[in-house]
Protein backbone atom coordinates (compact mmCIF):
# COMPACT_ATOMS: atom_id res chain seq x y z
CA UNK A 1 0.00 0.00 0.00
CA UNK A 2 2.78 2.42 0.93
CA UNK A 3 4.69 1.66 -2.28
CA UNK A 4 1.58 2.34 -4.34
CA UNK A 5 0.99 5.68 -2.60
CA UNK A 6 4.67 6.59 -2.96
CA UNK A 7 4.62 5.89 -6.69
CA UNK A 8 1.43 7.94 -7.06
CA UNK A 9 3.03 10.89 -5.26
CA UNK A 10 6.20 10.69 -7.34
CA UNK A 11 4.20 10.86 -10.56
CA UNK A 12 4.28 14.63 -9.97
CA UNK A 13 8.08 14.74 -9.87
CA UNK A 14 8.11 17.60 -12.35
CA UNK A 15 5.95 19.72 -10.05
CA UNK A 16 8.11 18.97 -7.02
CA UNK A 17 11.25 19.80 -9.04
CA UNK A 18 9.76 23.14 -10.09
CA UNK A 19 9.20 23.93 -6.41
CA UNK A 20 12.90 23.56 -5.74
CA UNK A 21 12.99 20.01 -4.33
CA UNK A 22 15.49 17.29 -5.17
CA UNK A 23 13.24 14.45 -6.36
CA UNK A 24 15.80 11.69 -5.70
CA UNK A 25 16.27 12.84 -2.11
CA UNK A 26 12.53 13.36 -1.76
CA UNK A 27 11.78 9.79 -2.80
CA UNK A 28 14.46 8.37 -0.49
CA UNK A 29 13.18 10.34 2.53
CA UNK A 30 9.57 9.36 1.89
CA UNK A 31 10.50 5.70 1.44
CA UNK A 32 12.43 5.73 4.73
CA UNK A 33 9.60 7.45 6.61
CA UNK A 34 6.93 5.05 5.34
CA UNK A 35 9.14 2.05 6.12
CA UNK A 36 9.68 3.31 9.67
CA UNK A 37 5.93 3.80 10.06
CA UNK A 38 5.35 0.15 9.23
CA UNK A 39 7.90 -0.93 11.84
CA UNK A 40 6.47 1.09 14.68
CA UNK A 41 4.69 -0.96 17.35
CA UNK A 42 0.94 -0.58 17.32
CA UNK A 43 0.60 -0.33 21.06
CA UNK A 44 2.51 1.60 23.68
CA UNK A 45 5.45 0.41 25.63
CA UNK A 46 6.00 -3.33 25.21
CA UNK A 47 2.80 -4.14 23.43
CA UNK A 48 3.30 -6.42 20.43
CA UNK A 49 2.69 -5.48 16.84
CA UNK A 50 0.05 -8.18 16.39
CA UNK A 51 -3.37 -6.80 15.56
CA UNK A 52 -1.98 -3.71 13.84
CA UNK A 53 -3.95 -4.35 10.68
CA UNK A 54 -7.08 -4.88 12.72
CA UNK A 55 -6.54 -1.60 14.52
CA UNK A 56 -6.03 0.20 11.23
CA UNK A 57 -9.25 -1.34 9.97
CA UNK A 58 -11.02 -0.33 13.17
CA UNK A 59 -9.79 3.26 12.77
CA UNK A 60 -11.08 3.27 9.19
CA UNK A 61 -14.46 1.98 10.35
CA UNK A 62 -14.65 4.69 13.00
CA UNK A 63 -13.75 7.38 10.46
CA UNK A 64 -16.40 6.01 8.12
CA UNK A 65 -18.95 6.14 10.96
CA UNK A 66 -18.06 9.78 11.59
CA UNK A 67 -18.34 10.37 7.85
CA UNK A 68 -21.94 9.14 8.05
CA UNK A 69 -22.61 11.95 10.54
CA UNK A 70 -20.76 14.60 8.54
CA UNK A 71 -22.63 13.78 5.31
CA UNK A 72 -25.99 14.70 6.89
CA UNK A 73 -26.05 18.12 5.13
CA UNK A 74 -25.97 16.30 1.78
CA UNK A 75 -29.15 14.44 2.76
CA UNK A 76 -31.05 17.07 4.75
CA UNK A 77 -30.36 20.35 2.89
CA UNK A 78 -32.09 20.58 -0.47
CA UNK A 79 -29.84 23.29 -1.93
CA UNK A 80 -26.92 21.24 -3.31
CA UNK A 81 -24.44 24.12 -3.32
CA UNK A 82 -25.21 25.07 0.26
CA UNK A 83 -25.15 21.44 1.44
CA UNK A 84 -21.77 20.88 -0.22
CA UNK A 85 -20.42 24.10 1.30
CA UNK A 86 -21.45 22.91 4.79
CA UNK A 87 -20.01 19.45 4.14
CA UNK A 88 -16.64 20.80 3.03
CA UNK A 89 -16.61 23.29 5.89
CA UNK A 90 -17.06 20.46 8.43
CA UNK A 91 -14.35 18.37 6.79
CA UNK A 92 -12.00 21.35 6.64
CA UNK A 93 -12.39 22.06 10.36
CA UNK A 94 -12.18 18.45 11.54
CA UNK A 95 -9.17 17.57 9.36
CA UNK A 96 -7.33 20.73 10.37
CA UNK A 97 -7.75 20.02 14.08
CA UNK A 98 -6.93 16.37 13.56
CA UNK A 99 -3.76 17.15 11.63
CA UNK A 100 -2.58 19.67 14.21
CA UNK A 101 -2.80 17.12 16.99
CA UNK A 102 -2.15 13.66 15.60
CA UNK A 103 0.59 14.45 13.11
CA UNK A 104 2.66 17.00 14.99
CA UNK A 105 5.24 14.27 15.54
CA UNK A 106 5.55 13.95 11.76
CA UNK A 107 5.73 17.64 10.98
CA UNK A 108 8.15 18.28 13.82
CA UNK A 109 10.24 15.11 13.83
CA UNK A 110 13.34 15.95 15.87
CA UNK A 111 15.28 13.14 14.21
CA UNK A 112 15.69 15.38 11.17
CA UNK A 113 17.96 17.56 13.23
CA UNK A 114 20.39 14.68 13.76
CA UNK A 115 20.00 12.66 10.55
CA UNK A 116 19.09 15.01 7.71
CA UNK A 117 20.29 18.45 8.79
CA UNK A 118 24.02 17.56 8.63
CA UNK A 119 23.54 16.28 5.07
CA UNK A 120 23.11 18.35 1.91
CA UNK A 121 19.32 18.30 1.95
CA UNK A 122 17.57 21.54 1.09
CA UNK A 123 14.88 23.14 3.21
CA UNK A 124 12.31 22.82 0.45
CA UNK A 125 13.02 19.12 -0.02
CA UNK A 126 12.78 18.52 3.71
CA UNK A 127 9.52 20.42 4.18
CA UNK A 128 8.00 18.93 1.04
CA UNK A 129 8.87 15.45 2.33
CA UNK A 130 7.05 16.23 5.57
CA UNK A 131 4.06 17.60 3.70
CA UNK A 132 3.79 14.59 1.41
CA UNK A 133 4.26 12.22 4.35
CA UNK A 134 1.37 13.86 6.14
CA UNK A 135 -0.59 13.88 2.89
CA UNK A 136 -0.33 10.08 2.74
CA UNK A 137 -1.53 9.87 6.34
CA UNK A 138 -4.38 12.19 5.51
CA UNK A 139 -5.35 10.05 2.55
CA UNK A 140 -5.87 7.10 4.89
CA UNK A 141 -8.21 9.23 7.00
CA UNK A 142 -9.97 11.26 4.34
CA UNK A 143 -10.89 8.30 2.15
CA UNK A 144 -13.04 6.41 4.71
CA UNK A 145 -14.37 9.66 6.20
CA UNK A 146 -15.51 10.98 2.83
CA UNK A 147 -16.74 7.65 1.48
CA UNK A 148 -20.34 8.00 2.84
CA UNK A 149 -20.68 11.45 1.26
CA UNK A 150 -19.23 10.15 -1.98
CA UNK A 151 -21.79 7.34 -2.09
CA UNK A 152 -24.68 9.69 -1.28
CA UNK A 153 -23.71 12.07 -4.09
CA UNK A 154 -23.44 9.20 -6.53
CA UNK A 155 -26.89 7.88 -5.60
CA UNK A 156 -28.74 11.21 -5.45
CA UNK A 157 -26.97 13.26 -8.13
CA UNK A 158 -25.72 10.67 -10.56
CA UNK A 159 -22.36 9.42 -11.79
CA UNK A 160 -21.13 12.85 -12.88
CA UNK A 161 -21.26 14.15 -9.31
CA UNK A 162 -19.49 11.05 -8.01
CA UNK A 163 -16.80 11.40 -10.67
CA UNK A 164 -16.20 15.06 -9.81
CA UNK A 165 -16.10 14.56 -6.03
CA UNK A 166 -12.41 13.48 -5.67
CA UNK A 167 -11.06 16.71 -7.19
CA UNK A 168 -12.56 19.17 -4.64
CA UNK A 169 -11.64 16.69 -1.91
CA UNK A 170 -7.99 16.72 -3.03
CA UNK A 171 -8.01 20.52 -3.16
CA UNK A 172 -9.49 20.54 0.35
CA UNK A 173 -6.54 18.47 1.60
CA UNK A 174 -4.12 20.99 0.07
CA UNK A 175 -5.84 23.80 1.94
CA UNK A 176 -5.75 21.81 5.19
CA UNK A 177 -1.99 21.38 4.86
CA UNK A 178 -1.51 25.09 4.25
CA UNK A 179 -3.75 26.19 7.14
CA UNK A 180 -2.10 23.76 9.55
CA UNK A 181 1.38 24.99 8.74
CA UNK A 182 0.29 28.61 9.04
CA UNK A 183 -1.12 27.81 12.49
CA UNK A 184 2.12 26.07 13.44
CA UNK A 185 4.23 29.03 12.38
CA UNK A 186 1.89 31.44 14.14
CA UNK A 187 2.12 29.44 17.37
CA UNK A 188 5.91 29.24 17.10
CA UNK A 189 6.04 33.02 16.68
CA UNK A 190 3.94 33.52 19.82
CA UNK A 191 5.32 30.89 22.19
CA UNK A 192 8.80 29.52 22.76
CA UNK A 193 9.69 26.36 20.82
CA UNK A 194 10.03 24.30 24.01
CA UNK A 195 6.43 25.24 24.94
CA UNK A 196 5.07 24.16 21.58
CA UNK A 197 4.17 20.63 22.68
CA UNK A 198 2.12 22.03 25.57
CA UNK A 199 0.09 24.06 23.09
CA UNK A 200 -0.40 20.97 20.95
CA UNK A 201 -1.72 19.05 23.96
CA UNK A 202 -4.46 21.65 24.40
CA UNK A 203 -5.30 21.35 20.70
CA UNK A 204 -5.69 17.62 21.29
CA UNK A 205 -8.19 18.32 24.03
CA UNK A 206 -10.16 20.56 21.67
CA UNK A 207 -10.14 17.85 19.00
CA UNK A 208 -11.43 15.14 21.33
CA UNK A 209 -14.26 17.41 22.49
CA UNK A 210 -15.04 18.45 18.91
CA UNK A 211 -15.25 14.82 17.79
CA UNK A 212 -17.62 13.93 20.60
CA UNK A 213 -19.74 17.06 20.18
CA UNK A 214 -20.05 16.64 16.41
CA UNK A 215 -21.16 13.02 16.71
CA UNK A 216 -23.95 13.92 19.15
CA UNK A 217 -24.97 17.44 18.19
CA UNK A 218 -24.80 17.54 14.37
CA UNK A 219 -27.78 15.19 13.89
CA UNK A 220 -29.84 17.45 16.15
CA UNK A 221 -28.73 20.59 14.34
CA UNK A 222 -29.68 19.29 10.90
CA UNK A 223 -32.99 18.04 12.24
CA UNK A 224 -34.03 21.64 12.84
CA UNK A 225 -36.54 23.36 10.57
CA UNK A 226 -34.31 26.44 10.30
CA UNK A 227 -31.76 24.45 8.31
CA UNK A 228 -34.39 23.38 5.78
CA UNK A 229 -35.56 27.00 5.37
CA UNK A 230 -32.07 28.48 5.02
CA UNK A 231 -31.63 30.76 2.00
CA UNK A 232 -28.05 31.35 0.95
CA UNK A 233 -28.98 34.58 -0.85
CA UNK A 234 -29.59 36.21 2.56
CA UNK A 235 -25.96 35.61 3.50
CA UNK A 236 -23.78 36.86 0.61
CA UNK A 237 -20.62 36.65 2.74
CA UNK A 238 -20.70 32.85 2.32
CA UNK A 239 -19.33 33.24 -1.22
CA UNK A 240 -16.01 34.44 0.18
CA UNK A 241 -15.32 31.18 2.07
CA UNK A 242 -13.14 28.43 0.52
CA UNK A 243 -15.73 25.66 1.15
CA UNK A 244 -18.19 27.56 -1.02
CA UNK A 245 -15.59 27.79 -3.78
CA UNK A 246 -15.25 24.01 -3.72
CA UNK A 247 -19.03 23.63 -3.84
CA UNK A 248 -19.14 25.93 -6.90
CA UNK A 249 -17.25 23.29 -8.87
CA UNK A 250 -20.56 21.44 -9.27
CA UNK A 251 -21.59 24.16 -11.72
CA UNK A 252 -19.31 22.36 -14.21
CA UNK A 253 -21.78 19.48 -14.45
CA UNK A 254 -24.93 21.58 -14.69
CA UNK A 255 -25.96 22.18 -11.06
CA UNK A 256 -27.55 25.59 -10.51
CA UNK A 257 -25.62 27.87 -8.14
CA UNK A 258 -27.79 30.56 -6.48
CA UNK A 259 -25.03 33.16 -6.17
CA UNK A 260 -23.77 34.74 -9.38
CA UNK A 261 -20.17 34.19 -10.46
CA UNK A 262 -20.02 30.44 -9.93
CA UNK A 263 -17.54 29.97 -12.78
CA UNK A 264 -15.13 32.47 -11.22
CA UNK A 265 -15.36 30.87 -7.79
CA UNK A 266 -14.85 27.39 -9.22
CA UNK A 267 -11.65 28.51 -10.96
CA UNK A 268 -10.51 30.12 -7.74
CA UNK A 269 -11.24 26.84 -5.94
CA UNK A 270 -8.55 25.20 -8.09
CA UNK A 271 -6.05 28.05 -8.15
CA UNK A 272 -6.12 28.91 -4.44
CA UNK A 273 -5.07 25.46 -3.06
CA UNK A 274 -2.28 25.15 -5.63
CA UNK A 275 -1.10 28.64 -4.77
CA UNK A 276 -1.15 27.72 -1.09
CA UNK A 277 1.04 24.68 -1.66
CA UNK A 278 3.47 26.68 -3.80
CA UNK A 279 3.72 29.45 -1.18
CA UNK A 280 4.17 26.88 1.56
CA UNK A 281 7.13 25.17 -0.06
CA UNK A 282 8.63 28.22 -1.75
CA UNK A 283 8.62 30.84 1.00
CA UNK A 284 7.59 29.31 4.30
CA UNK A 285 10.02 26.39 4.19
CA UNK A 286 13.19 28.19 5.45
CA UNK A 287 11.44 29.78 8.43
CA UNK A 288 9.64 26.52 9.14
CA UNK A 289 12.83 24.45 9.33
CA UNK A 290 14.73 26.95 11.47
CA UNK A 291 11.99 27.13 14.06
CA UNK A 292 11.35 23.42 14.44
CA UNK A 293 15.04 22.93 15.16
CA UNK A 294 14.51 24.51 18.60
CA UNK A 295 11.55 22.41 19.71
CA UNK A 296 13.65 19.87 21.57
CA UNK A 297 16.06 22.43 22.94
CA UNK A 298 16.40 22.67 26.69
CA UNK A 299 15.42 25.90 28.31
CA UNK A 300 18.24 27.18 30.51
CA UNK A 301 17.10 29.46 33.28
CA UNK A 302 19.17 32.55 33.84
CA UNK A 303 20.81 32.66 37.24
CA UNK A 304 19.88 35.54 39.46
CA UNK A 305 21.54 36.30 42.76
CA UNK A 306 19.41 35.15 45.64
CA UNK A 307 17.10 33.05 43.47
CA UNK A 308 18.68 29.73 44.43
CA UNK A 309 17.24 29.64 47.94
CA UNK A 310 13.56 30.10 48.70
CA UNK A 311 11.93 30.37 52.02
CA UNK A 312 9.66 27.42 52.73
CA UNK A 313 8.45 28.41 56.16
CA UNK A 314 4.96 29.36 55.05
CA UNK A 315 4.66 26.50 52.52
CA UNK A 316 2.99 26.47 49.16
CA UNK A 317 -0.72 25.99 48.56
CA UNK A 318 -0.56 22.30 47.67
CA UNK A 319 1.69 21.66 50.66
CA UNK A 320 -0.85 23.23 52.98
CA UNK A 321 -3.55 21.07 51.42
CA UNK A 322 -1.36 18.01 51.83
CA UNK A 323 -1.02 18.66 55.56
CA UNK A 324 -4.72 19.47 55.89
CA UNK A 325 -6.03 16.30 54.23
CA UNK A 326 -3.46 13.77 55.47
CA UNK A 327 -2.26 12.80 58.92
CA UNK A 328 0.89 10.83 58.01
CA UNK A 329 4.08 11.80 56.18
CA UNK A 330 3.69 8.97 53.67
CA UNK A 331 0.20 10.12 52.69
CA UNK A 332 1.42 13.72 52.41
CA UNK A 333 4.23 12.57 50.12
CA UNK A 334 1.74 10.73 47.87
CA UNK A 335 -0.50 13.80 47.86
CA UNK A 336 2.31 16.14 46.76
CA UNK A 337 3.72 13.73 44.17
CA UNK A 338 0.31 13.32 42.53
CA UNK A 339 -0.42 17.05 42.69
CA UNK A 340 2.83 18.07 41.01
CA UNK A 341 3.00 15.25 38.47
CA UNK A 342 -0.56 15.74 37.24
CA UNK A 343 0.37 19.35 36.45
CA UNK A 344 3.58 18.44 34.66
CA UNK A 345 2.45 15.37 32.71
CA UNK A 346 1.28 16.34 29.25
CA UNK A 347 -0.28 12.92 28.56
CA UNK A 348 -2.25 13.05 31.82
CA UNK A 349 -3.72 16.46 30.99
CA UNK A 350 -4.58 15.34 27.47
CA UNK A 351 -6.54 12.35 28.76
CA UNK A 352 -8.26 13.83 31.80
CA UNK A 353 -9.15 17.40 30.83
CA UNK A 354 -11.62 16.43 28.05
CA UNK A 355 -13.84 14.77 30.66
CA UNK A 356 -14.67 18.24 32.02
CA UNK A 357 -16.26 19.12 28.68
CA UNK A 358 -17.88 15.74 28.09
CA UNK A 359 -20.14 16.01 31.13
CA UNK A 360 -22.03 19.15 29.94
CA UNK A 361 -22.42 17.47 26.53
CA UNK A 362 -23.74 14.30 28.14
CA UNK A 363 -26.21 16.35 30.14
CA UNK A 364 -27.28 18.25 27.02
CA UNK A 365 -28.10 14.97 25.27
CA UNK A 366 -29.90 13.73 28.39
CA UNK A 367 -31.75 17.06 28.65
CA UNK A 368 -33.26 16.96 25.16
CA UNK A 369 -34.53 13.41 24.50
CA UNK A 370 -36.85 12.57 21.62
CA UNK A 371 -35.99 15.75 19.68
CA UNK A 372 -37.23 18.00 22.47
CA UNK A 373 -36.24 21.63 21.98
CA UNK A 374 -33.67 23.04 24.34
CA UNK A 375 -35.85 25.97 25.42
CA UNK A 376 -38.75 23.67 26.35
CA UNK A 377 -36.46 21.30 28.22
CA UNK A 378 -34.91 24.21 30.15
CA UNK A 379 -38.29 25.55 31.24
CA UNK A 380 -39.35 22.15 32.58
CA UNK A 381 -35.95 21.11 33.88
CA UNK A 382 -36.88 21.39 37.54
CA UNK A 383 -40.05 19.31 37.10
CA UNK A 384 -38.15 16.01 37.39
CA UNK A 385 -35.13 14.84 39.44
CA UNK A 386 -32.67 15.25 36.57
CA UNK A 387 -30.17 16.77 38.98
CA UNK A 388 -29.27 13.27 40.17
CA UNK A 389 -28.08 12.30 36.69
CA UNK A 390 -26.02 15.49 36.40
CA UNK A 391 -24.45 15.07 39.84
CA UNK A 392 -23.60 11.40 39.29
CA UNK A 393 -22.13 12.23 35.86
CA UNK A 394 -19.43 14.20 37.66
CA UNK A 395 -17.90 10.87 38.66
CA UNK A 396 -16.45 10.58 35.13
CA UNK A 397 -13.88 13.24 36.02
CA UNK A 398 -12.40 11.48 39.03
CA UNK A 399 -12.69 8.03 37.42
CA UNK A 400 -10.68 9.27 34.45
CA UNK A 401 -8.12 10.92 36.73
CA UNK A 402 -7.79 7.78 38.86
CA UNK A 403 -7.35 5.56 35.80
CA UNK A 404 -4.42 7.57 34.45
CA UNK A 405 -2.96 8.43 37.86
CA UNK A 406 -1.02 5.17 37.89
CA UNK A 407 0.22 5.32 34.27
CA UNK A 408 3.32 7.02 32.95
CA UNK A 409 5.72 6.91 30.02
CA UNK A 410 8.55 7.08 32.58
CA UNK A 411 7.19 4.29 34.75
CA UNK A 412 10.68 2.92 35.48
CA UNK A 413 11.33 5.96 37.66
CA UNK A 414 9.02 4.31 40.22
CA UNK A 415 12.06 2.40 41.58
CA UNK A 416 12.31 5.17 44.17
CA UNK A 417 9.20 3.79 45.90
CA UNK A 418 10.80 0.40 46.35
CA UNK A 419 14.15 1.87 47.43
CA UNK A 420 12.57 3.98 50.18
CA UNK A 421 11.80 2.63 53.70
CA UNK A 422 8.07 2.58 52.94
CA UNK A 423 6.23 0.16 55.21
CA UNK A 424 2.67 0.59 53.88
CA UNK A 425 2.31 1.62 50.20
CA UNK A 426 -1.38 2.21 50.76
CA UNK A 427 -0.49 5.47 52.50
CA UNK A 428 1.05 6.77 49.27
CA UNK A 429 -1.94 5.63 47.23
CA UNK A 430 -4.56 7.16 49.51
CA UNK A 431 -2.62 10.42 49.54
CA UNK A 432 -2.50 10.45 45.73
CA UNK A 433 -6.23 9.66 45.61
CA UNK A 434 -6.97 12.63 47.86
CA UNK A 435 -4.84 14.85 45.62
CA UNK A 436 -6.89 14.16 42.48
CA UNK A 437 -10.09 14.34 44.53
CA UNK A 438 -9.19 17.81 45.79
CA UNK A 439 -7.58 19.09 42.60
CA UNK A 440 -9.97 17.83 39.92
CA UNK A 441 -13.20 16.47 41.33
CA UNK A 442 -14.05 18.82 44.20
CA UNK A 443 -13.85 22.16 42.27
CA UNK A 444 -15.80 20.72 39.35
CA UNK A 445 -18.40 19.21 41.65
CA UNK A 446 -18.81 22.56 43.43
CA UNK A 447 -19.58 24.25 40.09
CA UNK A 448 -22.16 21.58 39.24
CA UNK A 449 -23.63 21.86 42.74
CA UNK A 450 -24.07 25.62 42.39
CA UNK A 451 -25.88 25.07 39.07
CA UNK A 452 -28.03 22.36 40.67
CA UNK A 453 -29.02 24.56 43.62
CA UNK A 454 -29.83 27.42 41.23
CA UNK A 455 -32.17 25.30 39.08
CA UNK A 456 -33.72 22.93 41.62
CA UNK A 457 -33.55 25.09 44.74
CA UNK A 458 -32.14 24.62 48.22
CA UNK A 459 -34.26 21.51 48.81
CA UNK A 460 -31.65 19.35 47.03
CA UNK A 461 -28.82 20.16 49.45
CA UNK A 462 -29.04 16.69 50.99
CA UNK A 463 -28.90 15.17 47.49
CA UNK A 464 -25.75 17.16 46.73
CA UNK A 465 -24.05 15.91 49.90
CA UNK A 466 -25.23 12.33 49.38
CA UNK A 467 -23.98 12.19 45.79
CA UNK A 468 -20.64 13.61 46.91
CA UNK A 469 -20.22 10.79 49.42
CA UNK A 470 -21.57 8.11 47.07
CA UNK A 471 -19.30 9.09 44.17
CA UNK A 472 -16.28 9.22 46.45
CA UNK A 473 -17.23 5.83 47.88
CA UNK A 474 -17.69 4.31 44.43
CA UNK A 475 -14.36 5.60 43.10
CA UNK A 476 -12.60 4.56 46.31
CA UNK A 477 -13.87 1.03 45.77
CA UNK A 478 -12.49 1.12 42.22
CA UNK A 479 -9.12 2.25 43.55
CA UNK A 480 -9.10 -0.35 46.31
CA UNK A 481 -10.04 -3.25 44.02
CA UNK A 482 -8.58 -2.50 40.58
CA UNK A 483 -5.98 0.28 40.99
CA UNK A 484 -3.63 -0.99 43.64
CA UNK A 485 -0.68 0.70 41.99
CA UNK A 486 1.64 3.42 43.18
CA UNK A 487 1.31 6.79 41.40
CA UNK A 488 2.78 6.83 37.89
CA UNK A 489 4.40 3.42 38.36
CA UNK A 490 3.01 1.31 35.50
CA UNK A 491 3.31 1.54 31.77
CA UNK A 492 0.27 2.37 29.71
CA UNK A 493 -2.07 -0.41 28.60
CA UNK A 494 -0.57 -2.94 31.00
CA UNK A 495 -2.73 -6.04 31.10
CA UNK A 496 -3.80 -7.40 34.44
CA UNK A 497 -3.57 -11.11 35.02
CA UNK A 498 -7.00 -12.72 35.06
CA UNK A 499 -10.27 -11.75 36.73
CA UNK A 500 -10.50 -8.38 35.02
CA UNK A 501 -13.89 -8.98 33.42
CA UNK A 502 -15.40 -10.29 36.65
CA UNK A 503 -14.05 -7.32 38.58
CA UNK A 504 -15.58 -4.93 36.06
CA UNK A 505 -18.99 -6.57 36.43
CA UNK A 506 -18.80 -6.41 40.21
CA UNK A 507 -17.76 -2.77 40.15
CA UNK A 508 -20.70 -1.89 37.89
CA UNK A 509 -23.06 -3.09 40.62
CA UNK A 510 -21.81 -0.45 43.07
CA UNK A 511 -23.04 2.69 41.24
CA UNK A 512 -26.24 0.87 40.24
CA UNK A 513 -27.03 0.09 43.88
CA UNK A 514 -26.06 3.55 45.16
CA UNK A 515 -27.87 5.46 42.41
CA UNK A 516 -30.96 3.24 42.57
CA UNK A 517 -31.28 3.58 46.34
CA UNK A 518 -30.83 7.34 46.07
CA UNK A 519 -33.51 7.62 43.39
CA UNK A 520 -35.99 5.64 45.49
CA UNK A 521 -35.31 7.88 48.48
CA UNK A 522 -35.46 11.17 46.57
CA UNK A 523 -38.82 12.19 48.10
CA UNK A 524 -38.05 11.09 51.69
CA UNK A 525 -35.57 13.44 53.34
CA UNK A 526 -35.07 11.43 56.53
CA UNK A 527 -34.31 8.29 54.50
CA UNK A 528 -31.68 10.23 52.59
CA UNK A 529 -30.12 11.28 55.91
CA UNK A 530 -29.90 7.63 56.98
CA UNK A 531 -28.45 6.76 53.59
CA UNK A 532 -25.91 9.58 53.97
CA UNK A 533 -24.79 8.26 57.35
CA UNK A 534 -24.43 4.69 56.11
CA UNK A 535 -22.49 5.77 53.00
CA UNK A 536 -20.17 7.90 55.14
CA UNK A 537 -19.40 4.98 57.44
CA UNK A 538 -18.76 2.68 54.49
CA UNK A 539 -16.53 5.34 52.88
CA UNK A 540 -14.45 5.59 56.06
CA UNK A 541 -14.02 1.80 56.12
CA UNK A 542 -12.99 1.67 52.46
CA UNK A 543 -10.50 4.54 52.89
CA UNK A 544 -9.00 2.84 55.93
CA UNK A 545 -8.65 -0.40 53.99
CA UNK A 546 -7.18 1.50 51.01
CA UNK A 547 -4.63 3.26 53.21
CA UNK A 548 -3.49 -0.03 54.78
CA UNK A 549 -2.80 -1.96 51.57
CA UNK A 550 0.42 -3.89 52.11
CA UNK A 551 3.18 -4.79 49.66
CA UNK A 552 1.78 -8.31 49.40
CA UNK A 553 -1.60 -6.98 48.17
CA UNK A 554 -0.12 -4.64 45.56
CA UNK A 555 -0.47 -5.22 41.83
CA UNK A 556 2.98 -5.23 40.29
CA UNK A 557 3.73 -2.16 38.24
CA UNK A 558 5.60 -3.90 35.42
CA UNK A 559 4.60 -7.24 33.93
CA UNK A 560 7.03 -10.10 34.18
Amino acid sequence: MNKLLLNMVMLLSGLWRSMGADTAQLRAILYARLTMDDRKPVGIGRQQKKGGKNRTLLASVMNAALGCVYMLPLVVVSDRTFSLAIYFFILLGILTLLLITDFSNVLFDSRDKYILFPRPVGDRTLVLARMLHVFIYLFRIVLPMSLPGWVVLGITDGWKSALLFPLPLLLLVFMVLFFVNCIYLLVLNIVKPEKFKDVISYFQIVVSVAYFASAYLLPRVFDSEHVHEFNILKYPWVQYLPPYWLASCWSWIGFAVPVAGAAFYSIFAVAFPLLCMYALVRWLAPSFSRRIAGIDSVEVAEYRPGSGVRKQSSGRFYQKLGYAFNNTDDARAGFMIAWLQTSRSRSFRMRVYPSFAFIPLYFFVFLTPNKTSLSYAWRHLSDHPGHLALLYMSSFVIISALTYLTMSDQYKAAWVYYASPLQTPGKIMIGAFKAIWVKFFLPFYCIISIFTLYVWGSGVVIDVLLVLVNVTLFVSCIGRISHRHLPFSIMEQMKEKGGRFLKSLLLMLIPAILGGAHYLAVEVWWLKLIFLGLSSILLWLVWDSYANVSWENMIKGEPD
